[in-house]
């Protein structure tokens, strides 16, 4: 069954109001770390979920349970099931996203509200927290889904959908939800192939389809001493202050090259061959990229190969805050009496979040022994998920590889095959829990700033990446099992 001729058209002439949707979500502060916005998360499963069933689609909100944040006790947001079509000939796939996302403020150094979706007026590029990560591909489906309910075109495969408001806070309560939803008269039974939208390419030239992604495990590490904080002009070289306990610990734990100087952590991943070494020299990526992407000349290498793998085959340890020391404005000589601080591991095969969680904990109790400080010291493992890795011989990749390279203007070129430095922890429990082949089918580029300040989505890549999610599950429905 080959993409009608005029869905491409269709897809071009509606995309004032596809961007108008994704002006509306982007409007919904959906921050799933925030106790203060998790009604707006919710608020969006709601949003998102009746734009579904405007579109045909037969849903249902499952509910994931609660959790404790921040010293209250919180609904978690329902996850969206969606079906439709049951034709037993056709194939049926799954698409997974989320609707939650990064926190965000335009105090962070953002150029606009960054709830506020702005068309920048030159280039066209969509700026707005979630555009590109991952409330874009959502509606890029949903693009698709809206010319064949407008058109009364029949869909060529059966259609699932597992929609999550979570995953930038550890996909609390899901994984449950699918182990459940994938049994014997499960919602997903039945289920042939999977696909995700939920990266990014390389570089911002080059589509790309991604067999593999880290995992992730996130500690909290919490160091207490006064009762109270104290003035360091009265009590600064009387007593042992957390701030000085806390930021000797942080500095142990990588150093400036990237290395994790945890024991044992790096010591658990194998050596890359010649053969392997191959595949990442293949890949169309340069020490210029991931420089621009970052916005300054700060590679760690000028070895594409090794920059490469240190995002996608070797674990990294990233520092990424202290809270409880004094920030505001002046100069407030404040001894604070607790701090933590936060870091996490990118885990890559055969790492697991119970493997390295010991080993993590041992050195920071250990480290801290040595200081011979009077403070107490906890450790946290916020959340974790394991890595993941698919055969990209498959026929969904099959699928996906000719739906690029039939996709017309930034797509119509064969696809790199990359494995992800983020993580997607669920991604493990579909494949596991499903015994399918996953694809992840990006539509944003490796520029976009998903996690950072002014993320945007190129309208090209919002447009046509709609009309390669609908290429897609055509050739999905050609290709031979």
């Amino acid at each position: 069954m080959p993409v009608p001729v005029d869905f491409a058209q269709y897809i071009d002439v509606n995309a004032d109001k596809f961007i108008q949707r994704l002006s509306d979500a982007v409007a919904i502060p959906s921050i799933s770390s925030d106790a203060a916005r998790r009604s707006d998360v919710i608020k969006m499963a709601h949003w998102l979920n009746s734009q579904l069933n405007a579109l045909g689609v037969e849903t249902r909100l499952a509910d994931v349970g609660t959790q404790e944040i921040e010293g209250r006790v919180l609904p978690l947001p329902p996850a969206i099931l969606g079906r439709i079509g049951s034709d037993p000939k056709k194939k049926t796939v799954l698409i997974y996203g989320h609707f939650d996302v990064q926190p965000a403020e335009k105090s962070d150094g953002w150029d606009t509200d960054p709830f506020t979706l702005v068309v920048h007026p030159t280039n066209g590029q969509l700026i707005g927290r979630g555009a590109s990560d991952d409330k874009g591909p959502i509606l890029g489906w949903l693009n698709v889904l809206q010319y064949h309910h407008q058109q009364k075109k029949e869909l060529p495969v059966n259609l699932k959908f597992c929609f999550e408001g979570m995953e930038e806070f550890g996909s609390e309560g899901l994984d449950e939800l699918v182990v459940k939803e994938s049994k014997l008269g499960g919602w997903f039974e039945g289920v042939d192939c999977m696909c995700i939208s939920d990266n990014y390419w390389l570089n911002s030239r080059t589509p790309c389809l991604t067999y593999g992604l880290r995992g992730i495990v996130y500690f909290k590490v919490n160091v207490t001493g006064p009762s109270r904080d104290l003035h360091s002009g009265v009590f600064g070289r009387m007593v042992h202050e957390p701030m000085t306990d806390l930021v000797a610990l942080m500095s142990k734990l990588v150093d400036v090259k990237g290395n994790i100087l945890i024991p044992g952590v790096d010591d658990m991943v194998s050596i890359a061959d010649a053969e392997e070494r191959c595949i990442y020299e293949n890949l169309d990526y340069s020490i210029a990229d991931v420089e621009q992407a970052a916005g300054a000349s700060i590679a760690l290498s000028s070895d594409k190969v090794e920059v490469l793998m240190g995002r996608m085959r070797h674990p990294s340890l990233s520092l990424h805050g202290i809270e409880g020391g004094f920030s505001g404005v002046g100069a407030k000589t404040v001894i604070p009496a607790s701090v933590s601080g936060k870091f996490s591991i990118r885990l890559v095969p055969p790492q697991t979040p119970e493997a390295v969680e010991p080993l993590v904990i041992s050195y920071l109790q250990d480290e801290f022994a040595k200081l011979g400080s009077k403070n107490k010291l906890t450790v946290e493992n916020l959340h974790g998920g394991r890595p993941w890795i698919a055969d990209f011989k498959h026929w969904n990749f099959e699928a996906a590889i000719r739906a690029t390279k039939a996709t017309p203007a930034i797509y119509k070129r064969e696809p790199d095959l990359t494995r992800e430095g983020g993580s997607i922890p669920v991604t493990l429990t579909f494949s596991e829990s499903l015994g399918v082949n996953i694809v992840l089918l990006p539509m944003g580029r490796g520029d976009d700033g998903a996690h950072s300040t002014n993320e945007k989505l190129d309208r090209s890549n919002f447009i046509e990446g709609s009309k390669l999610l609908g290429a897609y599950l055509y050739e999905v429905a050609a290709v031979t099992a």
